[in-house]
């Protein structure tokens, strides 16, 4: 009888574990089970989308000549609204933030988005709640939102507005309506919005008076007629279907059209809304700006792109593609002092960390920003995070400035598709540019 201790190892094989059934979605199985509850959370998609990055510029060398940074002028300036407003906006830069409501956003944090816009000469947004005195005042350029909720919505601030933006949609949720947990509806969010203190709020999905293009542009003409035709209307969509909602957009009149990709952040909804509904701001842009030119329209209306913008890069490559501005609204949040690993030791204690803090609709942001708690609210000082979002948006300025100089552009939005290339065959086929060291534009 042989001795089994003399027999070979076979080595055991090192456990895999599920690509599809990874850590997280166990751990979310398990959570859903125990509670019954779907999650909530705030913030953008996390999971990985073409974007940006898969696209890079090419700069001049012989066959295009740049401009010299020094000596040659590169405007960066951008006017939003001129087809029908008397007072259209004028911007010094093609950054503007995006619609972020008092009540999920704290009055100090409000204060400090007009406060940084106004120094970098741009405009903010009020979103969904109402307009504050704070946001009024430290605001030069205030673009007035108008959802399906009309929480906080009267006559008297829409002419208070220097535009007004009619919200169909946002990125983060097409199709869906917002979220305002009990806890932050304080007795002043109650007040603004004619809401019992401290009960869940839940927004509409849709406009109560319009079910379509033609309704919509009934209301636009009697927005027009409330504000005196002075200020541009601006028409705000979440992207899924892109080229056919810009066109009913423009054919309802809209001044401008604010486009939404899935990586857009928001103050609170079903998590597998972020993760699953809409489409990346890369593959939106192009079908819009088609729509635009079909229409005769490019550059006459203007198209503003927003989700997941993060530096001077993803402005430049968002104007090369064929947008007139950016909007930002989780970059701006992270510029006041939002996510910042000098709190770790507080997120650590609310069970996350610097970083992937994204539970704004508990209201326990340490930061004070995505709060309603006095004491949470108070540790934000508007004016210094004001300036360092002054800071940022100068510096994105400055990239986008400097990229379009290097590729021989005497404005930022003479950037072009023909400056771009793509380093994947999915973000070619979206942005519809060659892919690198080819002239290949797959689909075409």
């Amino acid at each position: 009888m042989n001795d089994q201790s003399d027999a070979p190892r076979i080595p055991r094989t090192t456990p895999q574990k599920s690509a599809t059934f990874d850590d997280y979605t166990l751990s979310e199985i398990r959570r859903a089970a125990a509670t019954g509850l779907y999650d909530i959370r705030g913030g953008g998609a996390k999971r990985a989308v073409p974007h940006f990055d898969d696209l890079l510029f090419l700069g001049a060398s012989m066959s295009r000549y740049p401009l010299e940074g020094y000596r040659e002028a590169c405007g960066t300036d951008v006017v939003i609204g001129a087809r029908h407003a008397k007072n259209p906006i004028r911007l010094r830069t093609p950054i503007t933030i995006a619609g972020m409501s008092f009540g999920s956003l704290s009055a100090q944090a409000k204060e400090a988005l007009g406060r940084g816009a106004n120094a970098a000469g741009t405009s903010t947004t009020t979103g969904d709640g109402g307009m504050t005195p704070e946001e009024r005042e430290h605001s030069n350029l205030l673009v007035y939102q108008l959802l399906p909720s009309r929480y906080g919505m009267n006559p008297d601030d829409l002419r208070k507005a220097d535009a007004i933006e009619v919200v169909v949609g946002q990125g983060a949720k097409p199709g869906g309506g917002g979220m305002l947990l009990g806890q932050k509806i304080s007795e002043r969010v109650a007040r603004m919005r004619t809401l019992p203190e401290g009960i869940d709020q839940r927004s509409a999905c849709r406009h109560p008076d319009w079910t379509g293009p033609d309704d919509l542009e009934i209301k636009i003409q009697e927005l027009r007629e409330i504000t005196g035709w002075r200020v541009p209307i601006y028409i705000k969509v979440g992207a899924s279907r892109p080229y056919y909602d810009v066109a009913l957009a423009v054919k309802a009149g809209a001044d401008a059209v604010v486009l939404d990709g899935m990586q857009g952040g928001t103050a609170a909804t079903q998590a597998v809304f972020i993760e699953h509904v809409g489409i990346p701001i890369l593959a939106a842009i192009r079908p819009a700006v088609q729509a635009l030119k079909d229409l005769d329209m490019h550059r006459e209306v203007q198209l503003i792109v927003s989700g997941g913008i993060r530096n001077g890069a993803d402005v430049a490559k968002a104007l090369a593609l064929g947008a007139d501005a950016v909007s930002i609204g989780t970059a701006a949040l992270v510029a006041l002092g939002d996510n910042d690993p000098a709190l770790e030791e507080e997120y650590q204690r609310l069970g996350t960390t610097a970083g992937a803090y994204d539970d704004w609709h508990e209201g326990n942001d340490p930061a004070g920003i995505t709060t309603q708690d006095p004491a949470l609210a108070a540790r934000l000082d508007p004016v210094a995070a004001g300036r360092r979002l002054a800071n940022y948006l100068n510096v994105m300025t400055l990239e986008a400035q400097t990229i379009a100089r290097a590729c021989g552009k005497s404005h930022v939005l003479n950037l072009e598709p023909e400056d771009l290339v793509a380093l994947s065959v999915e973000a070619a086929a979206m942005a519809g540019v060659p892919l690198a060291g080819t002239d290949w534009i797959p689909g075409r």
